[in-house]
């Protein structure tokens, strides 16, 4: 890494996403709406920064884990700590979260997908963690998501009921 790059990265990950004021902070949120445990939340936290330094000196698009984008789409609500204390005090532009056009964006974002993880291998000399940054396969297969009020629902997984 060059020097600004060692100083933007140093200034990413001692940023604060949690308002140390609030009873309930951005990592509380973040584990109750994924039901993660606040251990992997903030190994959560810690790869979304990682992706974020990664965009900021990549000269090419860049696509997250469902995990990271996770991270991502809650800290986009937190709008001043998003827009003001990271894009516009820290990294000094505005890195901008736009929706899939469709399924026949597969290809293309797997192709990102892959470029990312090679260029975090490229960047941090390691392999991102799995359990955080799986496989493009797996990144895409298991993308049918719905919110669910856990008061009103039972949730069963699918894998009791799957044959081996």
């Amino acid at each position: 890494m060059t020097k600004e790059e060692k100083d933007l990265w140093k200034k990413i990950v001692d940023f604060e996403l949690d308002d140390p004021d609030s009873d309930y902070n951005f990592t509380d949120k973040l584990c109750r709406e994924n039901n993660w445990t606040y251990d992997f939340a903030i190994r959560a936290i810690l790869e979304y920064k990682k992706f974020i330094f990664l965009v900021c000196i990549s000269d090419f698009h860049l696509a997250p884990s469902d995990e990271v984008d996770q991270v991502w789409h809650l800290h986009l609500l937190y709008t001043y700590s998003y827009w003001t204390e990271m894009c516009k005090e820290i990294l000094k532009r505005e890195i901008h979260h736009g929706p899939t056009k469709g399924k026949n964006e597969k290809e293309h974002f797997t192709d990102l997908y892959e470029e990312t993880k090679e260029r975090y291998r490229e960047v941090f000399k390691f392999e991102p963690p799995i359990d955080i940054w799986p496989s493009s396969q797996d990144r895409f297969h298991y993308i049918h998501f719905v919110r669910v009020n856990m008061h009103k629902n039972w949730v069963v997984p699918k894998k009791i009921f799957e044959k081996k």
